[in-house]
């Protein structure tokens, strides 16, 4: 069992986490910006990499609707499990927004895309990229609407969700696919290529956006948040996937789906509605350091 830890944490976590502490060491000296880096994955790389993946994936509807229904329920209990440990800490309403956007907005995309690839291999991208999908848009709008519980001016940024690059590109990515039409070989090339620079890009891109984190303040808020992340997400993940006959590459890429630490983005919610961003961005460090212990244990269960 320590030599399987052992060698999960070398061959799959370490690959990961040396391009983000490239991205952490490179990205100040060379000047890079992550907010260039930022825009150009999330308006080329990903609906690229997101059509290139869709339009040729081949799962039964009934396994991608159970899929959807799971990770969806396991993210909504993230949600309230962050509400409700919040509410019984007796946390004020800013912080409980808080441990709800941190415990619903995992980093599926940086950092469960590549692991899932390296630990369950080529075949599991298309779960893993469903799962991605899912969670993004779930999150995004438990995340806004938890920002925005004391002006309930959420209704309109929710909507913007459904703009995103990512869910556009998804049109005609399924048109192909249930058109069980083969998407022109130029178009596949220009999608495949783009595609496979989104993992790299994005993993240096979060280096560069830790590094920007100058304020380092770890309080017992930003451990309970992050174990409720971090624990909590593959708890539930773990406890429910047998109620919906899940097996195989869907069971593991959805659980280990939920094992992210918190996603950098949730530090970009906190700062634009003003939800306590020192601490959220706290908590976002706090979360992807200490995963390197909890995902080599979820990856060596999985």
């Amino acid at each position: 069992m320590i030599l399987k830890v052992a060698e999960i944490f070398i061959n799959v976590i370490t690959p990961v986490f040396a391009l983000v502490l490239i991205g952490y060491l490179a990205g100040p000296r060379l000047g890079l910006s992550a907010r260039t880096l930022t825009r150009y994955a999330y308006f080329i790389l990903i609906p690229c990499f997101i059509f290139n993946v869709i339009s040729t994936a081949e799962v039964a509807a009934e396994v991608a609707t159970q899929m959807v229904i799971y990770i969806f329920i396991v993210h909504v209990a993230c949600a309230l499990l962050g509400f409700g440990v919040a509410w019984f800490l007796r946390r004020p309403k800013q912080m409980v927004s808080a441990y709800v956007l941190i415990a619903v907005f995992g980093n599926v995309g940086n950092f469960g895309l590549p692991l899932i690839e390296f630990r369950l291999g080529e075949v599991a991208r298309v779960p893993a990229t469903i799962y991605f999908l899912v969670i993004v848009a779930l999150a995004f709008i438990i995340g806004v609407m938890a920002a925005n519980w004391n002006t309930g001016s959420s209704a309109k940024a929710v909507l913007e969700v459904f703009k995103t690059p990512a869910l556009i590109a998804m049109v005609p990515a399924f048109f192909f696919n249930w058109g069980e039409i083969a998407p022109p070989l130029f178009l596949s090339r220009i999608s495949g290529l783009l595609g496979a620079a989104m993992i790299p890009t994005m993993l240096v891109t979060l280096g560069i956006q830790l590094s920007d984190v100058h304020q380092i303040r770890i309080t017992p808020d930003v451990v309970i948040a992050s174990l409720i992340r971090l624990a909590g997400g593959p708890a539930l993940a773990f406890g429910l996937v047998g109620l919906f006959g899940l097996s195989g590459l869907e069971r593991g890429a959805g659980i280990l789906q939920a094992s992210m630490p918190t996603a950098i983005l949730a530090s970009i919610i906190a700062l634009e509605y003003e939800l306590i961003p020192d601490f959220v961005t706290t908590t976002v460090l706090f979360s992807t350091v200490l995963s390197l212990i909890t995902l080599t244990t979820v990856l060596a269960l999985v």
